[in-house]
């Protein structure tokens, strides 16, 4: 039995813009199908240009790109732009055309019926969580978050195997865009599209990653999942771009059950509420400092299961400066 290829390949990519500049060098990185890889990095560091290189709205100077078997630079622009889901931060709606008629721009330059146009876009409203009443509205009279929520229904039209994100989220107020983090897990969870996903938020990328890509200066400079990013960065510069509040974000991406330990003959602390195994290590350090307790029981579907103490935060956090591997976790919000 075979193995499918990967979505998206980069080999040995280069851009050098003209002057010298070189925005991205020598990058090469593989891409699953279905995965959610998170390019981050500083301002300049080449994590847009890359993306835009994979649906050749920048092309490389050296280098190939495959999507599955295929170099794109052997596809012609426009038949692989409209293959592929492109989400920006301005969003870039058309003012003058209604929500319905963005939505169903490219099934409609593909030559699709009419009627199968308007059924995708219910479809899609309904999916990204609007009323079908919007399909007549203009982008003039959305909120931010409605506008990005029709700009990931449009990316989506045309049922793209690969979605393209460049800082979609950015421009939102946290609220709005905590909200639309969920969403779009609870979208990604059932589409299982493959996402190339660009941020300079580090917090974001861990939200959302099954792999995190960091660049600096053009170079990837490391690849791996969210807690091995946070864990073990493998340079100065990633450690730098992670912060000093590390582990803070590793216990985030962590989840009670993964430090679980045997529920004492006598609990914890009988007053204490029960934190849920599915809650992150975070929410547990949260909550066992809001009460003064060194430890609290866990509970699933209401049933008490075990405790997580201060002790096994503090062992979990030891093994990370050791260097020793962390417990397993779903790293990512897609999964």
């Amino acid at each position: 039995m075979t193995s499918a290829p990967p979505a998206i390949v980069l080999d040995r990519v280069t851009k050098v813009y003209s002057g010298g500049y070189g925005a991205v060098s020598d990058l090469s990185l593989t891409i699953a199908p279905g995965e959610v890889v998170v390019l981050v990095g500083t301002s300049g560091s080449g994590k847009t240009t890359t993306m835009k290189m994979i649906n050749r709205l920048v092309e490389p100077t050296s280098g190939t790109i495959r999507i599955g078997e295929r170099d794109i630079g052997e596809i012609d622009p426009i038949e692989l732009r409209r293959s592929i889901g492109y989400v920006i931060q301005e969003i870039g709606l058309f003012p003058h055309m209604t929500v319905g008629k963005n939505i169903a721009l490219v099934p409609s330059l593909k030559g699709w019926s009419k009627a199968r146009q308007a059924e995708r876009v219910t479809e899609l409203l309904e999916l990204v969580g609007l009323p079908i009443e919007y399909t007549e509205k203009h982008p003039h009279q959305l909120s931010g978050g409605q506008k990005q929520r029709v700009g990931v229904a449009r990316a989506l039209a045309g049922d793209p195997s690969i979605l393209l994100m460049d800082e979609p989220f950015g421009a939102l107020d946290p609220i709005t865009r905590a909200q639309l983090h969920e969403e779009f897990v609870k979208l990604q969870g059932r589409l299982r599209k493959t996402v190339v996903f660009v941020t300079h938020d580090v917090l974001e990328a861990i939200r959302l990653a099954d792999r995190i890509a960091v660049l600096d200066g053009g170079k990837l400079l490391q690849v791996g999942p969210p807690r091995e990013i946070l864990a073990r960065p493998a340079t100065s510069k990633v450690a730098d771009l992670v912060g000093a509040d590390a582990t803070l974000k590793l216990l985030a991406v962590c989840t009670v059950e993964q430090a679980l330990e045997p529920l004492r003959d006598q609990p914890p602390d009988s007053k204490a509420s029960p934190v849920r195994s599915s809650d992150t290590l975070k929410d547990a350090l949260l909550a066992m400092v809001a009460c003064g307790q060194p430890s609290l029981p866990v509970a699933t579907g209401g049933v008490l299961c075990g405790q997580i103490t201060l002790g096994g935060l503090q062992r979990l956090v030891a093994n990370r400066a050791q260097g020793q591997s962390l417990p397993a976790v779903e790293s990512g919000a897609f999964k």
